[in-house]
């Protein structure tokens, strides 16, 4: 994933950077490069592959100077070569610029600039933004004026840094949404910036983190801080405290709360290299699908544990309904317990975030031994659930500490979204319009997971009001059923509240029993195909004195009439409205969690990866 290292001061640029790059490298890359200012000009260096390549290229051609911009770059648009590694050079040379995110606009920012002779030397679309940023650089605007005129103009969330030969003693930074993170660090005549602490903590533990739609001017012996808009602000510097759990841990009390917070780039991640935005495709090379025949398969069968289970639920909604191919889900656990019905024509698809669960292991050799071809989901690179496999999708969501899974859910949901559609695309049963739509939807969902991020205070206050209750149930129905799971999964397991979930309609059958003034009811009530139904659940817990909190959508006000408290959510494609709604539970429960007073990240009783049966 993405990491970005800055530095500007009297040192040389070039060692600093590469050595911040390297403590970045557990976020995983493709590709890297550098950029310094050196006697007046832009000196670049790049090449794909690991650091180790951009080491040996700069002792053939070095470089030396100040200030200067590095990155590590997963691949989003164009592959993952020399051409497309950042920083990226404006079209006169005169800036650079290194990006986390993706430009929603910028086919149609390419096109206008391409119409005023402007010639692009990459595929991707970051080199839209430093165009920009050069245009307005060349009509007489200063480089923060520039920077702000061009951030205006382009779509999605974003961190940048940019770097510019007409003002050789400034570095600027600006960060729009949850792209990723900006962290500055303050030393004496020098300054420095990373996408993450660890980058930059040998030099300085004063640290400011710079928040959604803010800007950072840099100078060797001064910062500012400002709004997009302009409006100077204060700003507080952090001291953090000199050993590797809090470099990690960053300015988050808990793993977990930071965990949350980069799903907006974990999600950005999954999709790396994998959406072709120009083309309206999806490949995913190390799946290997060429090798299935379509005409023979005759299902899918997932194979998981715990959240992964739940993901997989999901799955099997958007797969049956995009692929039109039969699912089942199983929790590994049981699988190769009951001899199942499998065969050369079917494929078992295992879901696990570290790869070692020892149940989904063994679900895979079951599937293996009756012949079936095996994929997975999996985030830990190098796992066994990864390299024992006729394919798979890596997440890319980064390490997850917190033992509670949260990136590691949403990522699977995209990946399995994004199966959904090249398995129909393969099988011929999408129109261009219709695969144009659906990467449309997808490509929105950093965006909206974004928009519920900046929504945490609010949750907060909810959390505050449910701290002391020690039951609650969760409904829903159709495809937001297994978020109903996940959630009542991420209270227990962290607040020790016990907490159950039950498809909405299943209510009468037994549940509502439980409802009274004491038992909370969480209903996931999103505007969707099953809205409707689920407004008669909330309304059956309410005519039984229940206290009802819905996740709904912005604007929804008959479910804010109805509920005791909401759980705001910004509107989303049906298939992809789980990804968004599971977010207010997450922070909801992590908070409750940490009103407790509990061990947020290390649970009793829980391990990150179940290694044995």
């Amino acid at each position: 994933m993405c990491g970005i290292v800055g530095y500007i001061g009297d040192r040389e640029a070039t060692p600093i950077i590469l050595e911040g790059l390297k403590k970045l490298e557990y976020r995983g890359y493709d590709s890297a490069g550098v950029a310094v200012l050196s006697n007046g000009k832009i000196e670049l260096r790049r090449d794909s592959g690991k650091i180790t390549h951009l080491e040996t290229l700069l002792k053939e051609k070095p470089i030396s100077g100040s200030p200067g911009i590095g990155h590590t770059r997963w691949a989003t648009h164009g592959e993952p070569n020399e051409r497309n590694s950042h920083p990226h050079v404006g079209y006169k040379g005169q800036v650079v610029i290194v990006h986390n995110g993706i430009v929603e606009n910028y086919l149609e920012l390419k096109d206008e600039l391409m119409a005023e002779g402007i010639q692009f030397n990459s595929d991707t679309d970051t080199e839209t933004i430093v165009h920009l940023i050069e245009i307005n650089l060349d009509q007489g605007l200063s480089l923060e004026e520039s920077v702000r005129n061009t951030l205006k103009r382009i779509k999605g969330a974003h961190g940048i840094v940019v770097l510019s030969t007409k003002e050789p003693e400034k570095i600027i930074s600006a960060r729009i949404g949850n792209a990723g993170g900006v962290v500055i660090g303050l030393g004496e005549g020098e300054n420095f910036i990373a996408s993450d602490i660890p980058a930059i903590l040998e030099h300085t533990n004063r640290m400011v983190f710079l928040d959604s739609h803010q800007m950072a001017i840099l100078e060797k012996d001064k910062l500012t801080v400002q709004t997009i808009e302009g409006q100077v602000l204060d700003y507080k510097v952090e001291i953090i405290n000199l050993d590797p759990v809090s470099a990690v841990k960053g300015n988050y009390r808990h793993f977990m709360q930071k965990e949350i917070h980069e799903q907006v780039r974990s999600l950005t991640e999954t999709m790396a290299g994998r959406i072709d935005f120009q083309h309206n495709s999806i490949l995913i090379p190390t799946l290997n699908i060429d090798e299935v025949d379509f005409d023979q398969l005759k299902g899918i069968k997932i194979v998981a544990c715990g959240t992964a289970w739940h993901a997989g639920q999901v799955g099997k909604y958007l797969i049956e309904e995009i692929a039109k191919i039969p699912v089942e889900v199983d929790i590994a656990s049981e699988f190769r317990y009951r001899d199942p019905l499998v065969d050369k024509n079917h494929i078992i698809l295992a879901i696990s975030q570290s790869g070692e669960t020892a149940d989904t292991l063994a679900a895979m050799e079951e599937g293996r031994k009756k012949g079936a071809r095996v994929w997975s989901i999996v985030n830990a690179i190098g796992s066994q659930a990864m390299r024992l496999t006729d394919g798979y999708i890596s997440m890319q969501a980064g390490p997850e500490i917190g033992v509670a899974s949260t990136k590691a859910f949403t990522a699977p949901l995209v990946d399995l979204y994004l199966l959904a559609v090249m398995m129909a695309d393969k099988k011929g049963l999408l129109s261009a319009q219709e695969r144009s739509q659906y990467i449309a939807e997808i490509s929105k969902v950093p965006d909206l997971v974004g928009t519920c991020l900046d929504r945490e205070n609010q949750v907060r206050e909810i959390a505050a009001k449910y701290k002391d209750t020690e039951h609650m149930l969760y409904l829903g129905r159709g495809i937001n059923m297994p978020i109903a799971y996940e959630g009542a999964l991420k209270l227990k397991e962290i607040s020790y509240i016990h907490a159950e979930a039950y498809p909405a309609g299943e209510m009468k059958h037994g549940p509502i029993a439980l409802i009274d003034e004491d038992m909370p009811v969480m209903a996931i009530l999103p505007h969707d195909q099953w809205y409707e139904k689920m407004i008669s659940q909330v309304e059956q817990a309410k005519a039984r004195g229940g206290k009802v909190i819905v996740v709904a959508t912005d604007g929804d006000t008959l479910a804010s009439s109805l509920a005791d408290d909401v759980l705001w959510i910004p509107e989303a494609f049906w298939m992809v409205n789980p990804v968004v709604a599971v977010l207010p539970l997450q922070i909801l429960a992590y908070h409750i969690a940490a009103m407790r007073g509990l061990d947020v990240d290390q649970p009793r009783n829980l391990a990150k990866s179940v290694t044995v049966e």
